[in-house]
């Protein structure tokens, strides 16, 4: 794949057993990407979560940022919905 668009994102986390948790939801979806156009990689440094996501175009770049922050959105609210049930 030639790459054309990149981005590197740190996400700051309070709690590691939440960074944790959030690395496993996504590893799955790392792991067999949805389209040839973009490849995300994360990495795990002290309390950030960092992705990696490069792409043939800033279209898919733009979609899977989207994707991954959603995603990330998503598994957060999941585990502070459940933590405090």
């Amino acid at each position: 794949m030639v790459v054309k668009a990149n981005a590197i994102i740190r996400l700051k986390f309070s709690d590691p057993k939440q960074l944790a948790t959030t690395v496993t939801a996504l590893k799955p979806e790392v792991n067999s990407p949805v389209t040839h156009r973009a490849n995300v990689t994360l990495q795990v440094h002290d309390c950030f979560l960092i992705l990696n996501i490069t792409a043939k175009d800033t279209v898919a770049l733009r979609a899977m940022t989207n994707v991954y922050l959603r995603w990330i959105a998503s598994t957060v609210n999941i585990i502070e919905v459940i933590e405090h049930t």
